[in-house]
């Protein structure tokens, strides 16, 4: 049974070749760039299967007028149903009731853990984050949502220290440089892409979500989100060294685009990139051309009921 890694990048697409907007022209990625048959991730990059991965530029839109946003569109990668077009328009940053009831009724979460195989959402969250969840102060993401509706914990400092939760900057610098931890793990990027590996290999499904490329879409500057990209290169390349492609697949997907294209700090209409890598990704990228797709692949690929929900 194929077990799955979902690595969620809040907010990427598939940009202009312009290394004085778009990160992805500027930044050297030599192992995102192998993914998508040496190309760089923009905007003229078509589906390609190098052998190992396969690269599918995807559409966020579904059909609906506007700029895609974070709630439905993270909604619609964990259902498989065409969330906006559900609730009449694109909507976030968080899910609104019509999205919470979405997304509780049925997700990849649910779908798996009913199936009696095990599901994490890995990221870990800060005493604060916690306070302000259960005080109602702040509304989960709806990746969060689908996590406590399918009766499973948001992982706290406790599973950081025991190194069973990753940082979202992958590394763990951001809990000692900006939440005042000291002794928290810290990994360099290779061991950083192995430590997320080994996580994987610990359950069937693993959800890991980065959201700073999207802050950095919507607040700059370019440098920032360059190196963002090759800390993220140099943490798959980590992942790739010690990845079993025929027991596993890595899917990378997003919500909508923006960090692409610094100039206007909003959302774009651009396709998403999502890539699959590993022996099962003919199985997972099956009809795959929109968000709506990514939930049913998973299924696929892990031996489980491929029909979402309509």
């Amino acid at each position: 049974m194929t077990r799955v890694l979902l690595i969620f990048l809040d907010g990427i697409g598939l940009g202009d070749d312009d290394p004085a907007i778009n990160p992805f022209a500027a930044a050297h990625t030599p192992t995102l760039n192998e993914l998508a048959g040496g190309r760089r991730w923009l905007r003229d990059t078509r589906r390609h299967d190098n052998g190992r991965a396969v690269f599918i530029p995807t559409d966020p839109r579904l059909g609906v007028p506007g700029r895609p946003q974070s709630a439905s569109g993270q909604a619609t990668i964990l259902t498989g149903r065409n969330v906006p077009a559900l609730i009449g328009e694109h909507y976030g940053p968080r899910p609104n009731p019509a999205i919470r009831a979405i997304v509780r009724e049925d997700n990849l979460f649910l779908r798996v853990t009913r199936a009696g195989r095990t599901a994490a959402l890995i990221n870990g969250y800060p005493p604060r984050f916690h306070q302000l969840i259960e005080s109602g102060k702040r509304l989960p993401s709806s990746y969060q949502e689908a996590v406590l509706g399918a009766g499973l914990p948001i992982f706290t400092e406790v599973e950081m220290y025991a190194g069973t939760a990753m940082s979202p900057d992958w590394t763990g610098e951001g809990w000692r440089s900006e939440l005042g931890y000291s002794d928290t793990p810290l990994f360099d990027p290779a061991e950083a892409g192995a430590h997320l590996a080994k996580l994987a290999q610990q359950r069937d499904f693993t959800f890991f979500s980065h959201w700073l490329t999207d802050i950095v879409g919507h607040r700059g500057p370019l440098e920032r989100g360059v190196e963002l990209l090759e800390l993220f290169d140099a943490v798959l390349a980590g992942l790739l060294d010690v990845w079993d492609d025929a027991r596993d697949l890595v899917v990378i997907t997003s919500d909508h685009g923006n960090m692409e294209d610094i100039s206007i700090r909003q959302h774009t209409t651009n396709d998403v990139p999502t890539v699959a890598i590993g022996a099962a990704r003919h199985t997972f990228a099956e009809g795959l051309h929109d968000l709506t797709g990514i939930a049913p692949g998973v299924l696929r690929a892990m031996g489980l009921d491929s029909a979402a929900s309509e």
